[in-house]
């Protein structure tokens, strides 16, 4: 079994019932469990500003899903949510990434693990700082120091997790 970290993101069409049916299909997908999902959080949109806010979170999962395979069932879920890719970095009904599969490094034409920008991005780090504080990557970076790049940046609380 694999431990893998997945950063959700919806900013269309009540973008909190997106997250929320996403991770009810990432429940269900073949021999995967979830193990943790951070609280849900709100950002301003990374790419074009007219755009309106996002919302954002993480789930730790297990699998044994290969990572292709897991990209494919992860790809089925945004599109079966009714995603459709207007613009780069535009609004999405749901955006679905995997940031780490356990420390594998991957770097082909559909997939790039770890996310390629991920430690540059908040509403990425945030989430998974709260639900994994003692995670190193695989380039040794800890996820305790990269929240310091973020002290004086806040983003919104949406929904608490238990």
């Amino acid at each position: 079994m694999a431990i893998a970290y997945i950063a959700l993101g919806s900013n269309l069409n009540q973008p909190v019932q997106q997250l929320d049916s996403a991770l009810n299909a990432m429940a269900n997908l073949p021999q995967t469990q979830i193990l943790a999902v951070s609280s849900f959080y709100c950002s301003k949109p990374l790419g074009p500003q007219d755009q309106p806010d996002y919302i954002n979170a993480v789930a730790k999962i297990e699998t044994t899903l290969e990572p292709i395979a897991l990209l494919d069932a992860l790809q089925q879920i945004e599109l079966e949510q009714g995603r459709v890719r207007l613009r780069h970095w535009g609004e999405r009904t749901l955006d679905l990434d995997i940031l780490l599969y356990d420390q594998l490094v991957i770097k082909s034409e559909r997939l790039t693990i770890p996310h390629y920008d991920m430690h540059n991005r908040e509403f990425v780090i945030a989430p998974l700082y709260e639900i994994a504080p003692e995670l190193t990557l695989s380039s040794g970076e800890k996820i305790s120091e990269l929240i310091n790049n973020f002290k004086n940046i806040q983003m919104e609380l949406v929904i608490k997790t238990k």
